[in-house]
Parts: C-alpha cells; structure tokens; sequence
C-alpha cells in the first residue's frame, strides 16, 4: 500500500464516512452502525498517530481541542470550568444564535459569510450549505432559470445555474436535496436491476 500519509489516508476517510451515511440512511442493524463508527474512528485515529509520529500531536491533543472547543462554543451547555449549566436557554433559535456568536469571536478574520464552507464537499451539499449561508448573512441569490420555465440548459455553466436553483427551491421547501437524488439514484439502480 506504500507509506501512509495524511493524504494517501482522505481517500479511505471519505469512503469510510460515507458507509457510515449509508448505515444511517438505510436504517442498518445497531451493530452495523457500531461497525462503520469504528472505521470513521480508525481514520482518526491513525491520522493522529502520523500526526504523533512526525511530532505535530498526539490523540490527546485532539480530544482535548475537541474537549475545550465544545465548552468553549456552547456557552449555553458548559460553564467555562466544562461543568453543565443550571438552566438553559428557551429555544433553538438562542442556542444557534449564541453558537454563532461565540463562532465569531473565534474566527474574527472570517469576514466572508462562505468562509470556512468546504470547497470539496459534495456539490448539492456544498450548493445548500453555501444558500443557507447567503440567507443567515441576508443575501439574496440571483435565480437566473427561474426567469426561464420550460428552457433547459445546454452549457455546464447553465446547468450549474440550473442545479443551485434546484438546490434552493428544495431548502425552501424544507428538503434536503443530496439525501433525495442519493435516494433517487438508490430507486433507478433497483429498477433498472429489477428489468434486468
């Protein structure tokens, strides 16, 4: 397999995380998903060790970051000492809110609203995630198909136009647009089998 390295080790983290989805997805045995938890971890953990190994850190470190960043971003949930708080904020609204305050304050050089939004995500997630983003922050996306009923697209650039509206149209209407086309593709590769 050669030398393990943080990057020749993304490619089975991704593949990983996604058996993991599919476990979740399609409502898998408690011991599949505890499996496929465990695969997800062993990435992380061996990402660790390399870390460990070159002397940057340890698994330690990493729990304790993760440990310290959750008190930190979840005022509402930890005192500063990791203690639970005596009462909690009233809605999901003031614990988001308060998330994202203390999300700022971290990050101050984050002045765009897409900063810290994954580039390598998968293009509907990376579509939704970027709207939902440009609606927190008051932004209003141009819908140029929406000014189009009945054309279809004939370049790539007209067609990504068309799949953001797509995207967009479905957070509007509370759909999660990846998990649908995943299942759509799930339907067509059982029919097309079923034909067969």
């Amino acid at each position: 397999m050669g030398e393990l390295t943080h990057e020749s080790l993304v490619e089975y983290l991704i593949e990983e995380t996604y058996e993991l989805v599919d476990a979740v997805e399609g409502g898998h045995p408690a011991e599949e998903l505890q499996g496929e938890l465990g695969d997800v971890l062993l990435q992380v953990v061996l990402h660790a060790r390399l870390a460990e190994e070159s002397g940057s850190f340890a698994m330690r470190d990493v729990v304790e970051a993760l440990t310290a960043k959750m008190v930190r971003r979840n005022p509402h949930v930890f005192q500063p000492d990791g203690t639970l708080q005596e009462s909690f904020p009233a809605t999901v609204d003031e614990i988001i809110e308060r998330w994202h305050a203390v999300k700022k304050q971290e990050k101050p050089e984050r002045t765009s609203p897409f900063d810290g939004v994954p580039h390598h995500l998968p293009a509907l997630v990376f579509a939704a995630k970027t709207l939902k983003r440009a609606d927190r922050a008051g932004l209003e996306p141009t819908k140029p198909w929406a000014e189009r009923p009945g054309q279809q697209p004939r370049t790539e650039a007209e067609l990504g136009d068309f799949l953001l509206d797509v995207v967009g149209q479905a957070a509007a209407n509370g759909l999660d647009a990846e998990r649908a086309l995943r299942a759509a593709v799930v339907r067509f590769q059982a029919d097309c089998t079923r034909r067969a």
